[in-house]
Order: structure tokens, then sequence, then C-alpha cells
């Protein structure tokens, strides 16, 4: 019995004493999930932070490596002619020599970057979401082990051992509870001072950028920032837009058609004419307000044949007339061959070709050395000018010009064969060239009356030859002795002698069956001074002899300077030297630039030799070899004309009659030139030259002229595929390129620096459809 009561007792206490284990267990259970919970959860805090430090980290040092790009030293300044290219889409695409190898440099250190930054970033989350399942399945595993080890404990350990160790287990969960708990403040704390340090960093780092850029700045004041520059690239690129769609352009419809030179052909004007009999109709006559229609091209227009080939033949399509071959073929002006117009070399005076009658003059007088002592010349209704053509194998460069007339394209077969030309006229104003600045004229059967009304044509050649220089007349008066010829050489031996040109020397070409009587100009002013009669009197002092722009003509002689500080009182240095020596009379001369004006041509020539060298010859994509007639729409030393002296082309340089008047200096240098008023319509035909180059002309036209207008010109002008290239203000850049592409022009190479700008666009085939009549040019 009694043991039966001693048994029951001590059942009960096992019983409480079990529960109390029981207990003791659960709790010790969520003791540890909750400290396994914890320490998978602060890990995974820290590295969060980790991450926000890293990536604060690495934003500063984009920062840091963008402005220590972009204000390190470079291997020196920004050159002048640094270039910026598009291609034919429009697309810019830089090439900036120095600038661009910078912003190029820094543009792949910011993509690197970048880069570092995504795969930084990307790390550290791949950590972050390691650590996370890491934690999670450490957990499990070490509740898995902690339950597999008390088991073990349970079974093997005395029962008077497990309390103590339960109670020691207790303590330790207490621990790490507690421990947590200040470990999940200490994290709160660092999460608040971290954030606080985090926007401290944030905007030190900002004080120190500004500070950076404002120290640099003020170092490096031409460097701008990629916010100004995005801001006014965006701004530029949607007034570009926006202006392109201002542009309305029309085809002229016009008689003249293809042909169509708006200052020669205004019939209503000319209709009205009181008197064509000193060839009023043949002068020029401009519109009140220059067409902005565009001229159209002739059906079947091809790129033109290249030179040299092109002197001898050109595409029929591209100049399309063919009465010239009809009527002047037999003289071997031009022929009507398959495709081709072609070119024998003939003339009316040299029908067995020009290089034969070249060399029949320089026998006939010795004196005049081809391109030696005589390199620029005049020829005077040059026909095809097959003889400017061919005096390109001696050395000479001509200008040739004929008027618009019964001939017709003959000055367009010129500029088509890559022969300089012009179209004008002998009649009631004088030639657009400045006084005493060609070497030679030459007249071949030319059809002037040099003789009548006092010798007034005849007195317009004295003005513009040099004094010394050589008149060539080739005419049937020299060598034929019909009434009519007898007669006029009468006239013309009197007028000669009385104008003081001595008769040097009259020959016979056996093989063209002709003549040719050789002049010479004075040098002195004792012959007018002994003259019996002042027939033809000598200008006054005030008559400027080198004003030519719409100047009445006017029957006297200018003296003849016989000061050695004089222009025209020496002659100038044999071709090539004189290209690069400064004229002797420039010595007491201010320069247009300001300087000592020998020295600003030095300067000038050195200028331009480096830009066409460095830039327009390899920068721009020009292909040169296809470049033959060129137009240097605003010259002042003809510096750019002479550093392409090596090239196989030949330059036109315009000297504006609101420019510093240089064109003495261009002839002394043995280049040619011509005056115009860029506000009207130049004297050539459609589609003449292969470039047309304009330094700082638009910006000073734009106070005066219509800008489109010019543009329009210079559209009329250019062939196909040729270029215009724009040196001027940003400004006056952005208009132009914005006309060119609604143009429907390339944009091949633009670049600015510090409000100057280069740009080079290239004429395209596109004409627009919708006309626009032009009434005062319909016959």
């Amino acid at each position: 019995m009694a043991l039966g009561k001693y048994s029951r007792v001590e059942g009960k206490k096992s019983s409480g004493y079990c529960s109390t284990v029981s207990i003791v267990v659960f709790v010790a259970f969520c003791l540890v999930g909750i400290w396994m919970f914890m320490s998978s959860a602060v890990p995974v805090q820290d590295q969060q932070l980790q991450s926000e430090e890293t990536t604060i980290e690495v934003k500063r040092q984009v920062v840091n490596d963008g402005n220590s790009k972009q204000f390190e030293d470079s291997s020196g300044d920004l050159q002048e002619d640094a270039t910026r290219t598009t291609d034919s889409s429009g697309v810019d695409s830089q090439t900036v020599v120095e600038t661009q190898e910078e912003t190029s440099s820094k543009e792949e250190a910011e993509a690197e970057t970048e880069s570092q930054n995504v795969s930084d970033e990307k790390t550290v989350s791949e950590d972050d979401n390691a650590n996370s399942v890491n934690g999670d399945s450490d957990s499990e595993t070490g509740e898995k082990e902690e339950e597999v080890s008390r088991d073990t404990d349970e079974s093997e350990q005395p029962e008077s051992n497990e309390n103590e160790e339960n109670d020691d287990q207790t303590k330790q969960k207490d621990e790490m509870v507690r421990q947590t708990e200040e470990k999940d403040e200490k994290n709160q704390e660092s999460d608040s001072e971290q954030s606080d340090g985090g926007d401290n960093k944030e905007s030190q780092e900002k004080v120190d950028v500004a500070e950076l850029l404002k120290e640099r700045n003020v170092e490096n004041g031409a460097w701008s920032t990629q916010v100004v520059e995005s801001e006014q690239e965006k701004s530029k690129q949607d007034s570009v837009y926006q202006n392109q769609n201002d542009y309305d352009w029309k085809l002229c419809k016009v008689t003249a058609g293809p042909d169509y030179i708006p200052c020669l052909d205004n019939w209503r004007v000319i209709r009205n004419l009181r008197s064509t009999k000193h060839y009023e109709h043949r002068e020029r006559h401009c519109p009140d307000e220059s067409p902005t229609c565009l001229v159209a091209l002739p059906e079947g227009y091809k790129r033109p044949v290249k030179w040299p080939a092109s002197r001898d033949k050109i595409w029929y399509r591209n100049v399309p007339h063919s009465k010239l071959a009809e009527v002047k073929g037999h003289q071997n002006w031009v022929k009507l061959t398959g495709e081709y117009l072609t070119f024998p070399g003939g003339g009316t005076q040299f029908k067995n070709g020009a290089l034969h009658y070249i060399d029949f003059i320089q026998k006939s007088l010795p004196k005049i050395r081809w391109g030696k002592r005589s390199r620029v010349i005049l020829d005077v209704g040059c026909g095809v000018a097959s003889f400017g053509g061919y005096l390109f194998e001696r050395d000479v460069l001509a200008m040739s010009f004929a008027p618009k007339d019964e001939h017709e394209a003959q000055v367009q077969f010129a500029l088509e064969r890559g022969i300089p030309a012009i179209s004008a006229v002998m009649g009631t104003k004088r030639l657009p060239f400045p006084g005493s600045v060609f070497d030679l004229i030459h007249c071949a059967r030319c059809r002037v009356p040099w003789h009548v009304e006092g010798g007034k044509l005849l007195l317009e050649l004295n003005r513009v030859l040099r004094p010394g220089g050589y008149f060539v007349w080739s005419a049937t008066p020299v060598y034929q002795k019909l009434p009519e010829d007898v007669g006029i050489w009468k006239a013309m031996s009197r007028l000669t002698k009385s104008m003081c040109w001595d008769l040097v020397v009259v020959n016979k070409d056996r093989l063209n069956g002709v003549g040719a009587a050789i002049y010479r100009k004075t040098i002195s002013n004792e012959c007018y001074s002994n003259r019996s009669r002042n027939e033809p009197p000598v200008c006054s002092l005030s008559d400027d002899p080198n004003a030519a722009w719409y100047v009445p003509l006017k029957a006297c002689m200018h003296e003849v300077p016989e000061e050695e500080s004089k222009r025209g009182s020496r002659w100038p240095a044999e071709w090539p030297s004189r290209l690069e020596k400064a004229p002797y009379w420039l010595n007491s001369q201010v320069g247009v630039y300001g300087k000592a004006a020998p020295e600003d041509f030095a300067a000038d020539y050195k200028h331009w030799k480096n830009v066409v060298s460095q830039t327009y010859l390899e920068g721009m994509g020009i292909s040169w070899s296809s470049v033959r007639n060129v137009m240097d729409m605003k010259a002042v030393y003809g510096g750019f004309a002479a550093a392409l002296k090596d090239l196989k082309v030949w330059v036109m340089n315009v000297v504006p009659i609101d420019s510093p008047d240089t064109l003495p200096i261009i002839y002394e240098r043995g280049l040619i030139g011509i005056y115009h008023d860029w506000c009207e319509s130049f004297s050539t035909y459609p589609r003449s030259y292969d470039i047309l180059h304009a330094d700082h002309l638009f910006s000073v036209l734009k106070d005066r002229c219509n800008l489109r207008q010019v543009i329009a010109e210079a559209d009329r002008m250019l062939r196909p595929e040729g270029k215009l290239i724009v040196r001027d203000n940003v400004e006056t850049i952005n208009e132009v390129e914005s006309m060119a592409k609604s143009l429907k022009w390339d944009v091949r190479f633009i670049f600015s620096n510090d409000k100057e700008g280069l740009l080079c666009v290239q004429k395209s085939f596109w004409r627009p459809t919708e006309t626009q009549a032009i009434l005062s040019t319909i016959v």
C-alpha cells in the first residue's frame, strides 16, 4: 500500500517536472527563433547600408572623374580650324582637333563609370539576395541542428543537470535578446547618422564641385558646361527646324529657263530702253528685288566632265545649245559629237588651233614672254574662250568676257569647260576692273568698233591696261585691203598715235592666213604734253581710274604714274615671284587689318596657307580633283586664291563694292578678280562654279540685303554637288545652315568656337516643283 502511495506521489512530481521542461523548451525554441530572425534581418540591413554607401561613393567618383576630365590640361590650345563634320544624313560627327578628343575621352570615361555603377549595384544586390537566402537557410539548419542536439542531450544527460542547463540557456537567450535590442537601437541610430552623413556628404560634394567649376571656369574661361551646351543646341535645333519651315522655295518661271541671269534677262527694262546703239541691251539691268526662286536644271543634266578633259569636251545635255556648232563649226569653235559638245581648240582667227596662234604672238614679239612678264590678260569678245583655255599651258591667266547675245551660251560653254569668263560687253559703262591691272589685252575679231566716237571704247582698254602693257589686235583691218578694212586701219592708226600707243609690230600668220598688230601703252606723260592737239583729252585729276561700278565711260586718258612709290610706275615681278611678294607700292600704306600693309599682306597669306592646308584640303571631305571653277566672294589680298596655286583650279576673286578696294593688289599678284555688289546677281550663267567661298561676307550683307536672295544667287551659280564654304559669326552660320537645309543641301562640315563658325554645305540636285513667274523676265 505504502509503496503504491509513494509511487502515486512521485508520478505527480514527474508529471509537473515534464510540464516545466516542456515550457522551458518551448520558450527556448521561441527565443532561438527570435534570435535567428534577428540574426538574419540585421545582416540584410547592414548590406543595404553598405550598398547605399557604395552608391554614394560611386556617384562622388563619377562627379570627380567628370570634372577632372573636363578640366584637365590639354596638349595645346584649340586649333583655329578644328573641325566638326556631318554625314549626308545631317547627323553631326565631330572631329574637333583636341577638343573632340577630350570630349570622346570624357564620354568613354562616363560610359565606363556608368557601366561600373551598374555592375557594382548588380553585385551589391546579388550579395544582398545571397546573404538573405543564406541567412534563412542557416537559420533553418541551425534550428534543426539545435533540435537534434537538444534531443540527444535530453536523452543522454542526467535529470540533475537539466535544470542547470535550462537556466543557463534561458540566461543566454535573455542576453541574446538584450544584445539584439541594443543592436537594433544602434542600427537605428546608425541609419539616422548615415542618412544625415550622406546628406552632408552629398551637400559637401556639391559645394566641392561648384567650387571646382568656379575655380576652373576662372582659369579656363573658354569652357562651357554640358547643361549650357545642350540647352543651346536644343534651342538652336528648334530654331533651325522652325526657320527651315519659313522658306518656301519655288522654281523660276522665266523665258531664259535654265540659263537665267537676272541682271541680263530683265526684259521689262530692255524693252523700254531708248536706244540699243551702244549695246545697252547687253548691259546689266538688275531687277529692283533680286529673285528668291531657284533656276531649273537642264533636262538630263550630268556631273560635269573633269578638267583637263573638259577643255576639249562637255556634256551636250548640260549646255543644250547647238546653234553655235552650226554657225561656227567650220572655224573649229565647237562641234556636236554624239552626247558631247567638242572643242577642237580653234577660233575665227586660229582655225588650226589656239596653241599655234599663242606661239605666233610670242614669236611676233618675244618680249611678251607668256607666263613670266605677261601673266594676267584680258580677252575681249572671247567666244568660247579657247584662247584663254590654252593659255593655261603657258602659265597665263586670262579674264575672258563676251556678251549674252546671238552667239548663244558662248560664255556658258567657256565656264562649263573650266575656263574663266564672265558675261559683259563694251557698252556705255566702265568694265568692272580697276585701272592699270592687265599685262596684256587681246582682241581677235571681237567685233568692237574701237575707232568710233573719239575712241571711247579703246580708251576704256587704256584705263585697265598697265603702263607698258600690250594690246594684241587680230582683225581683218590689220591684214586685208578691202575699202572698209583700209578705212578702219587708218582710223585706228590715228587714234592709237594720239593715245601715245606705240605700234610695235604687225605680223602675219601664214598657217591661219591672219595677221596681228601689237601696240604698247606709254610709260610716260611726256607724250601727252607734246601732242599738237589734246585729243583725246587727259582726264581730270579728280577722275578716279579705279572707280568702275556703273561708272559711265569717258573719252579721256588718265595720266601715267611716274613717282616710284605709285602703283603702275614699275612692272610687277615675274610670275610666280609676284604671287608671294607684297607690291612695292604698299610700303607707305596701312593694311586692311591695321598693321603696316606689307605685314598685313604677309600675315594674310600665311593665314590662308594654314587654313587651306589644314582644313580645306584635308578636313572637309572635298574631292579637289573634281574642283575647277572657284570663287572667293569676298577676297581681300587674294590670299585664299594664292594658297590654292598648286592645284588645277582657278579662282575668281570678288571684291565687294563696300569692302576696301584691294583688287589692284590681287592683280599685282598675278591673279584675276572683279568688283561686285552682292545685293545684285552676278554676271555669270547658272551652274558656273564648283566652290563658292564667303569669308565674313553674309553678316555684312545682312545690313543692306535680303540674305535669302543672296543664298538663292549662290544656288544659281553653284553646280549641283558644288560646295559653299562660309566663315562668319555663329548667328549668320546658323541662318545659312538653316537655309541650306531647306534647299535640301547636305551639311558636310560645321564648327563653331567663341562666336565664330565655319560651315561647308553641298548643293544637291533637288529642285522644287512649284513655280514662280518673274514677269520682268518674260519676253
